[in-house]
């Protein structure tokens, strides 16, 4: 039986899992190793250890949406982003106005090649008419982007559905929580779109979900096979009134999220979309990540599963 971590046990494994974390990891993902036993002395006994559960690597990749960074410059949220340890983005319209000129485009997405930042997608884009979805499939398509975080009407699903299969441009529709009325939840997300392409799928905001009374993790399982995005976050209340928090602060089982995107095989990006503090979010985004980072490691090590032996 796992037991459930507290937040303290894992800000003390931080230190170590960040670090490690950040840079690659040695072998390949889904890479198992042979349980063994260990023996260690107490003052008392020699204990044996149970066998370490197998390590579980995640697939998923961390990245960022440049809505957390919204009050900044573009050259200031690519430094911000490189200061952070990420690098994927997924840009705004106000790092890269929808309407810009294929070479606009071009100069933005050189900038962020150079910075060494991969720039994996767009969003939100709000598609409320035929123009807007042709623009939006454009854009990405100019930007080299292989994902489109929007958030279509319904009424014009067929015609993304058709746009997927001539661009190859997967779209990840985000669900808003309390107050969207169209998609408020990832099942509402899948109602409508469980008869199109694969290719259209989830973009989870487990902030929003939480706030609307969902659980991410039992959605992330449910819907494992359309979920092509995950914003994460952290809320201080599950209600219409949480709001954004750093990660950890809150009442989201993190840990909980995590272990289920490992398990589940996720291989997208989890983007933080930080909305606190707009002014001056650095701060709060580099907890937030490190505490990610560090959990998501400890996760990942079988020496932080093993039980600690009992001292008398």
């Amino acid at each position: 039986m796992e037991q459930n971590h507290t937040r303290r046990q894992f800000l003390r494994a931080a230190g170590i899992g960040a670090a490690a974390s950040l840079a690659p990891a040695s072998g390949t993902f889904g890479q198992t190793r042979t349980p063994a036993t260990r023996s260690f002395t107490t003052r008392t006994r020699t204990t044996t250890a149970r066998p370490i559960p197998r390590m579980q690597k995640r697939q998923f990749e961390l990245g960022i949406t440049s809505y957390s960074l919204r009050k900044f410059s573009l050259d200031d949220a690519i430094a911000m982003t490189k200061r952070l340890g990420l690098t994927n983005i997924a840009l705004k319209s106000m790092h890269l106005p929808l309407n810009s000129s294929p070479e606009q485009i071009t100069a933005v997405v050189d900038k962020v090649k150079k910075a060494g930042l991969n720039l994996y997608g767009c969003g939100v884009v709000y598609m409320k008419n035929a123009d807007q979805v042709n623009q939006a499939f454009e854009y990405a398509k100019a930007a080299g982007m292989k994902t489109i975080i929007g958030a279509p009407v319904p009424e014009l699903l067929g015609l993304v559905d058709r746009k997927v299969k001539e661009y190859d441009i997967q779209v990840a529709i985000h669900n808003h929580g309390p107050g969207d009325n169209v998609y408020p939840t990832p099942t509402s997300i899948i109602e409508k779109i469980k008869n199109l392409d694969r290719r259209i799928g989830l973009c989870m905001d487990i902030g929003h979900t939480v706030r609307i009374g969902e659980d991410p993790s039992k959605d992330a399982i449910q819907y494992a096979s359309r979920l092509l995005d995950v914003h994460m976050k952290d809320v201080t209340s599950a209600s219409a009134k949480g709001h954004g928090v750093e990660v950890g602060r809150g009442v989201i089982d993190i840990p909980g999220f995590i272990r289920t995107l490992i398990r589940t095989g996720y291989k997208g990006y989890v983007s933080f979309e930080y909305e606190k503090d707009s002014g001056d979010p650095l701060v709060g985004l580099a907890e937030s990540v490190g505490y990610v980072k560090g959990v998501t490691a400890a996760i990942e090590s079988p020496s932080f599963l093993r039980p600690t032996p009992a001292r008398r």
